[in-house]
């Protein structure tokens, strides 16, 4: 395995942590786990771009989320720039979230 390669699976794995520092206010789990981030992109520049959705598109935090995500992904040292963009296609629901969400929300 290249070093490139090594570093962006680290950086990934970095990003993923990052990630599940946030949570979404409403519900007592990360949005990791909550299957709100759809995909996270790292080119050999350190840039990251995050896909993500919210619950819903009235979500209370649908200004605020985004921005806390980009800022704490950008904050981590190999990171160069970071982007969130917002989708609602494949719309979110309760199957996009792990098992351990589902455990401890009481949906299993």
């Amino acid at each position: 395995m290249s070093e490139a390669v090594r570093d962006t699976q680290e950086l990934g794995e970095k990003i993923v942590r990052v990630l599940k520092t946030i949570y979404d206010p409403e519900i007592p789990v990360d949005i990791y786990e909550l299957g709100l981030i759809y995909d996270v992109f790292v080119n050999e520049d350190n840039d990251v771009k995050i896909l993500m959705t919210l619950t819903s598109p009235n979500c209370p935090v649908a200004e605020s989320l985004p921005v806390e995500v980009e800022e704490k992904v950008k904050s981590l040292d190999m990171v160069n720039g970071a982007q969130v963009e917002i989708t609602f296609d494949p719309p979110w629901t309760q199957d996009l979230m792990s098992e351990e969400a589902k455990l401890e929300l009481g949906l299993l």
